[in-house]
């Protein structure tokens, strides 16, 4: 039994799989999922787990060279857009962002290597994380 890191098998051997500039995605349990891309479904309830707590875990344990958010996160979701901010900010990354329109994000969650879905019920908290070299 592993002692320490993300116990979720699935989100821990896509992790494990991932090169540099791979991308794994984060996202609200209404966010469409592709069927060519594999679901990791986290969604308990309304809510849990929340779109912030994935994050961390996912962030604690992978390398982050850039983000991709959805434009609309601005002006529809701007506490969550902070908490991300202050997230990075928390563990002294500063991966490079990029905003795309809702549209764009969900098309390019095609190339990810899984979308995570979280409980997480509020509008556009959804993240796209293109892995970093460790060396």
């Amino acid at each position: 039994m592993k002692k320490q890191g993300i116990l979720n098998s699935d989100i821990s051997r896509v992790l494990s799989y991932m090169g540099h500039t791979d991308r794994i995605c984060i996202g609200d349990c209404g966010l469409p999922i592709p069927d060519e891309t594999e679901r990791i479904d986290l969604a308990v309830k309304f809510g849990q787990p929340s779109f912030m707590d994935v994050l961390k875990e996912v962030g604690s344990d992978m390398k982050i060279e850039k983000i991709v958010l959805a434009e609309e996160i601005k002006e529809k979701n701007p506490s969550v857009l902070k908490n991300i901010e202050i997230y990075f900010t928390s563990i002294g990354e500063k991966p490079e962002v990029e905003f795309v329109s809702h549209v764009e994000l969900k098309a390019m969650t095609k190339e990810c290597k899984a979308v995570i879905r979280t409980g997480e019920t509020t509008p556009y908290a959804n993240i796209i994380l293109q892995s970093g070299c460790i060396f």
